[in-house]
C-alpha cells in the first residue's frame, strides 16, 4: 500500500491463522488505521492474549455470545475468517448489525459470493478473497473477486487490506476455486517437495540437520534470486544447467517423469474438490 492511504475501521471475525496473519499485517509500521481493529474468537485466554496489540480490541465469545455483532458495528471493513462450515449461521447473527454500505470480506473458503450475498442485506458489498499461508510473514499471495453488489471503490480498499500481508492479484470469482489450487494450495507442493529432498539428501549420508541447511537454504536462495532477477525460472533453470553437467542428467530424469501432467491432475484434483465443497459436499 501507499504511504497515503489509510484503512478505516476494519472487524476481523475468527483470528485463526489467516484472521491472525492479515491482523499482523494490519499492524506492521507504515500501516495507517482510522478507526481501529476489533477481533473476534471463541476463547478467553486468545482474547486477552491479543487485546495487548495496539489498537486491537478483541472479544471473546466465550465471555459475550453477542460478540460478532458487536465487532461489526460501526465497521467500515468486516473480514470474515471462520471455518466455511460456521459462516451461513455467522452471517444471518451479523446481518442486522451491519451498517449500510459495510464491505464484508470473504476469507473462508469454498463459499461463494452468492451464499455471502443471499445472507446479507442488499445495501452490504461482499468480496471473496483467496490468501495463502505466507501471508504470515509478510509474503502472501491474495486472490481477490468482487461481488456483483461492490464498487471499484470496495475493490481498491479490499486490495488496501490485503497488500499489508503481500501481493493480490484480481480475478473474476469464475477463477478463485482455480487460483486457490496455485497459490493457494501451492506451499503445500513446495514444502512437499523440500520434504521429499531432504529425505534424497539423508538417504546420501547427510544428518537430518545438514540436509535441512541444504535443501531449505537452496529453496530460499533460488527463490530470492528468481525474485531479484528480471529473467524468467526457464532462464535460471537453464543457466544452472551446464551442457553434459551433472545438472542437465538430473534435470532430464525429472523431465522423463512429466511433472507438468502431474501438477495438472494434482490441480484438476484440487479444483473438482473446491466445486464439492461449494456445493455442501
Amino acid at each position: 500500500m501507499s504511504d497515503d492511504e489509510t484503512i478505516p475501521t476494519i472487524a476481523i471475525l475468527g483470528t485463526g491463522s489467516m484472521g491472525s496473519a492479515i491482523l499482523s499485517g494490519l499492524l506492521q509500521p507504515g500501516v495507517k488505521i482510522t478507526g481501529g481493529i476489533r477481533v473476534t474468537n471463541r476463547t478467553r485466554a486468545k482474547a486477552t492474549e491479543l487485546a495487548k496489540l495496539p489498537g486491537v480490541t478483541s472479544l471473546a465469545l466465550e465471555d459475550m455470545p453477542d460478540a460478532n455483532r458487536t465487532a461489526v458495528e460501526g465497521a467500515r471493513i468486516v473480514l470474515v475468517a471462520v471455518k466455511p462450515a460456521m459462516v451461513p449461521d455467522l452471517l444471518r447473527e451479523i446481518a442486522g448489525a451491519l451498517a449500510p454500505g459495510t464491505i464484508v470480506i470473504s476469507v473462508a473458503a469454498g463459499v461463494t459470493v452468492d451464499t455471502f450475498e443471499s445472507l446479507l442485506p442488499d445495501t452490504i458489498p461482499v468480496l471473496r478473497s483467496m490468501p495463502n499461508t505466507p501471508a504470515l510473514v509478510g509474503r502472501g499471495v491474495t486472490g481477490l473477486s468482487a461481488g456483483t453488489r461492490s464498487s471499484d471503490e470496495d475493490l481498491a480498499l479490499a486490495r488496501t487490506v490485503f497488500e499489508t500481508v503481500g501481493t493480490v492479484v484480481e480475478v473474476p470469482e469464475s477463477q478463485l476455486d482455480a487460483l486457490s489450487t496455485i497459490s493457494g494450495s501451492g506451499p503445500a507442493y513446495v514444502f512437499l517437495l523440500i520434504e521429499e529432498l531432504t529425505k534424497t539428501a539423508i538417504s546420501k549420508g547427510f544428518t537430518a540437520e545438514q540436509a535441512a541447511v541444504l535443501v531449505n537454504g537452496t529453496f530460499q536462495g533460488a527463490s530470492e534470486l528468481l525474485a531479484q532477477s528480471d529473467q524468467t525460472p526457464e532462464q535460471l533453470r537453464i543457466q544452472v544447467t551446464s551442457p553434459k553437467g551433472t545438472t542437465e542428467r538430473a534435470v532430464a530424469v525429472l523431465q522423463q517423469a512429466n511433472l507438468k501432467r502431474t501438477f495438472d491432475e494434482a490441480t484438476d484434483a484440487a479444483l473438482a474438490r473446491a466445486k464439492q465443497l461449494a456445493a455442501g459436499a
